[in-house]
């Protein structure tokens, strides 16, 4: 194990930096639990949905990112009844931006046919963006400033954005200036074959140059998770989601009717359940060959787009809406982005409960994040271990592990898919759905991102509220 750990960069102790602001002085369970925001009003979410997920490179292929939102949006609307012109503002998240519609909310809601008079803007921040499209929408009515907010994220990873590299984007801005044919010559004249080769879109972290993939690899291997046990992990997550997705219990998914696609896309087409066999026979895909990362224990590059409406309970009750639960509290973490960059929901969760007054025998629903199998191994290890929760984050002792019959009871991002920007939006509405289905009152979404950050929020079933 220490060759493969010093093989693959972990040479000194796995978590060498001290975190500077993730530091907890003891968490007390005593406190009421939070029931409205600092305004004095409760803040619910009415419902949501999304387009079916799917794998990039497949019926969507030939759409826009736009497109996507749009039918979210739409569909929305036609769920809810509401009257569109009753929205104060839209938000949406998205993290590979189409160029040509660089602020999609506002893109996305004007071809949906919102109103020119309702203002929208795009946030990005990984794949927490529909968190904090949610987010954001709390804090703006949580303020008064507005009453009704519509909150998502698209993404569409069938079509990403490729330039020209820096040599031939500086020439052609030269050429543009060129005001005599002798200079145009000149400049065509300097060309060489390096200035063809195009800047792919960056699948590393700027910060450390690792794929995620391979900080996914590390992190597994710094808290001992086995490859079977990230197999097995990802064989459940496509098993429950199948159960789910055959139940009916995905009524958050709308249908797509694509155009130039005979069949309406009506189901998400990445779950796929296997054998225990043939996952093993997977070759690793980030450390070759000693790595534990796969194709099938890995979230996969996913086309999708969300969307859900948030306001108060008062005006809920005015418009005679009927939410789905109330959205109690949140809160943002962030830490080393290389040794710990997927680790967030471990520093989120016992904050967030902290902050509420609750335990972890208090949370009926689980909805976690899958980026990867290890990710997510790594984060139920380090919450139960005495040593992390101790020396990271400032706990006496170790915080203790979630009921895994509460944990991503329908699946998750390994097996659901992950538009990187459209998934917060699904974790919340699943735990919405499941505290109906399953009885219960409290439920916790979490998930990590890009640049060591993440998010963790807690949610209330609404009285009465159904699942559809």
């Amino acid at each position: 194990m220490a060759a493969y750990m010093t093989k693959i960069g972990l040479v000194s102790p796995v978590f060498a930096s001290c975190l500077r602001n993730n530091v907890y002085r003891g968490l007390a369970t005593t406190a009421t639990p939070t029931k409205t925001n600092r305004s004095g009003q409760n803040i619910v979410l009415v419902d949501g949905v999304r387009t079916p997920f799917l794998l990039s490179g497949t019926t969507y292929s030939n759409l826009m990112p736009h497109d996507l939102a749009r039918h979210a949006l739409l569909s929305l609307l036609r769920k809810t009844k509401i009257d569109k012109e009753l929205i104060d503002y839209v938000i949406y998240g998205t993290v590979i931006q189409e160029v040509k519609t660089s602020n999609i909310a506002r893109e996305a809601a004007i071809s949906a046919g919102f109103s020119e008079k309702t203002p929208a803007h795009t946030v990005t921040m990984a794949c927490i963006s529909s968190n904090q499209a949610i987010t954001t929408g709390m804090g703006l009515i949580a303020t008064g400033t507005f009453d009704v907010i519509v909150a998502g994220g698209v993404e569409f990873m069938s079509d990403v954005p490729i330039r020209h590299n820096r040599k031939m984007r500086s020439l052609m801005l030269k050429a543009n200036k060129a005001k005599t044919p002798l200079q145009q010559i000149q400049l065509l004249l300097s060309l060489r074959p390096g200035h063809f080769v195009p800047d792919l879109p960056a699948v590393a972290e700027f910060s450390s140059g690792e794929t995620m993939g391979q900080s996914g690899d590390r992190l597994a291997a710094a808290f001992k998770v086995s490859r079977q046990e990230q197999d097995d992990y990802a064989l459940r997550s496509h098993t429950v989601a199948k159960e789910a997705q055959d139940k009916g219990y995905f009524t958050d998914l709308v249908p797509f009717k694509v155009s130039g696609v005979s069949k309406v896309v009506d189901k998400d087409n990445g779950i796929r359940v296997s054998s225990k066999e043939a996952l093993a026979k997977l070759r690793p895909a980030f450390f070759k060959p000693h790595g534990t990362v796969t194709a099938a224990n890995a979230s996969f590059l996913t086309d999708g787009a969300s969307a859900c409406l948030i306001m108060t309970e008062e005006k809920a009750k005015e418009l005679g809406l009927k939410p789905k639960a109330y959205l109690r509290n949140f809160l943002y973490v962030s830490q080393d982005p290389i040794d710990q960059l997927l680790l967030s929901p471990a520093y989120g969760i016992p904050k967030l409960l902290k902050r509420s007054g609750l335990t972890l025998k208090d949370i009926d629903t689980w909805e976690i994040h899958e980026a990867f199998a290890g990710q997510i191994l790594a984060n139920l290890k380090a919450l139960d271990s005495d040593w992390f929760c101790k020396n990271y984050m400032g706990l006496p002792e170790k915080f203790g592990t979630p009921d895994m019959s509460k944990w991503n009871a329908w699946g998750g991002s390994l097996s659901i898919g992950h538009p990187f920007a459209a998934t917060g939006v699904r974790l919340c509405m699943h735990s919405a759905h499941r505290l109906v289905r399953e009885d219960g009152k409290y439920g916790v979404v979490a998930a990590c991102a890009a640049g060591g950050q993440g998010v963790a929020m807690l949610i209330e079933r609404y009285p009465g509220a159904t699942a559809d």
